[in-house]
């Protein structure tokens, strides 16, 4: 038998908690590290699923992907935005290199890998599949195997984590990744396989919907609230359900234990295109009485010169004359407006007129390259302690309550690695690694020769 490496990917989980005061009622996460080396794990900017879990598989980052985030521009058109999928992505993956070498490799759940593509193996397509009517497993007929192995209904992805019922929330996500990982290890046991990783989004959505209760420095939190022990319970969870996959495994795989960027409180939500409004840098057709999102149809591009977009991070368009339809700012002027934008836009104080730190990125500074239509910037706002809010009809810059619905955590820059039976010492200090560093690691694991356009170093 060759080698053999098990990846168990965690969405979100965040090193303040996996690696803080709950770590010794987690043995089997302790024997892992105990047994290797663990750090903090570096995500792309923007530390967001898309495109994080791909740069992770591809040692490409986001602008060389030509992947900023869900939804992209197709073209300088206004309206002209596509949702990401993997036709979009012509990097080679990491099974890509392994099938190859006629190494097999099982792949569920991994983001940005629906639609499903052949290799040499098995795929389960991610969160991102439309609907399970459609074709999301290669091959096509392991789809008949899901529901049957997870005991009910396989569950692509909770529906609504941005949502007031919490109770059947918490339910929904301890289904979805009890089926998860049940389907991961009967496929470890059933199958071939030199190559296996799952991700399971479980631990996004519950930062996302229960991170107030939870945290005594968030605002928002009220002690001895019923869901207080929700993170720590479904961490305890997590670790039980490393256990059982670790049992499940042939003698002497190595395993790694990753996530894709970590978590936070957030503070509150800054209304980018209120404060663009506020400093006459967009005018709307028709302001809206009640807080809605903003539409590009009712943008007065005439007149409108910057408009952005909301999320766990701002992106920030121009509106450039010969680049858009109706650009306004002269091509000549481009740098010279670009950086006064970003000076002001990391100048925007928080309620009590206090800087928050935010930072402005220039696409081409922080990238190797920029392929397809990259943001004008892309903007951290507070060092992600509060979120762009992209709706209008506020009134105001600042929100403390999240505009697209309940959650009241945002996405932090650094997740979590850990790595037992690397076959070798880690070379220099591992206290942090960066997510470009997990394939060719991997690669080099396997005995296969890193390419050269893989941005990343081997642990």
């Amino acid at each position: 038998m060759g080698k053999k490496l098990c990846v168990i990917g965690l969405d979100c989980v965040t090193p303040q908690l996996l690696f803080g005061e709950w770590l010794d009622e987690m043995p089997n996460v302790k024997r892992l590290m105990d047994g290797g080396f663990a750090g903090n794990m570096v995500s792309t900017i923007p530390a967001i699923t898309v495109p994080a879990w791909m740069a992770m598989m591809t040692s490409h980052d986001p602008g060389m992907l030509g992947c900023y985030g869900f939804r992209n521009r197709r073209t300088y058109e206004y309206e002209d935005l596509y949702i990401t999928n993997s036709n979009y992505i012509k990097a080679k993956t990491l099974w890509n290199h392994l099938s190859r070498k006629r190494l097999r490799s099982l792949l569920l759940g991994i983001p940005l890998t629906y639609p499903q593509k052949p290799l040499i193996g098995v795929m389960v397509c991610s969160f991102l599949t439309p609907g399970k009517d459609v074709e999301f497993t290669y091959p096509a007929d392991y789809k008949a195997t899901l529901d049957r192995v997870a005991g009910g209904d396989y569950i692509i992805d909770v529906k609504d984590f941005r949502t007031p019922q919490k109770d059947r929330l918490l339910e929904q996500i301890y289904d979805m990744s009890r089926k998860r990982f049940k389907v991961y290890r009967h496929m470890l046991k059933t199958e071939d396989w030199d190559f296996a990783m799952m991700v399971e989004m479980g631990p996004d959505r519950l930062h996302h919907g229960f991170w107030r209760y939870c945290d005594p420095t968030h605002r928002l939190y009220e002690p001895g609230n019923p869901h207080e022990s929700v993170l720590k319970d479904y961490y305890l969870y997590m670790d039980k359900e490393i256990g059982e996959t670790l049992d499940a495994l042939p003698k002497d795989t190595s395993v790694i234990v990753v996530s894709d960027h970590g978590a936070k409180g957030m503070h509150g939500g800054i209304c980018i295109n209120e404060w663009l409004i506020k400093e006459g840098l967009l005018e709307v057709k028709n302001y809206p009485t009640e807080p809605e999102r903003l539409r590009t149809r009712n943008i007065n591009f005439s007149k409108t010169k910057v408009w952005g977009e909301g999320g766990y991070y701002a992106r920030i368009f121009m509106n450039v004359e010969g680049r858009e339809p109706r650009g306004l700012i002269p091509a000549s002027e481009y740098e010279a407006f670009r950086k006064v934008l970003k000076q002001k836009i990391e100048t925007i104080p928080d309620e009590k007129g206090n800087l928050i730190g935010t930072k402005a990125f220039y696409p081409e500074e922080i990238y190797k390259e920029c392929n397809n239509i990259a943001p004008d910037l892309i903007v951290y706002l507070g060092d992600l302690n509060w979120r762009s809010a992209g709706t209008i009809g506020h009134r105001q810059i600042h929100i403390f309550e999240n505009d697209t619905g309940p959650d009241d955590a945002n996405h932090a820059q650094e997740g979590i690695f850990v790595w037992h039976g690397r076959g070798k010492e880690p070379q220099g200090p591992t206290d942090k690694v960066s997510i470009y560093d997990i394939t060719p690691s991997i690669l080099d694991f396997f005995g296969i020769d890193v390419p050269d356009e893989m941005i990343g170093k081997v642990i």
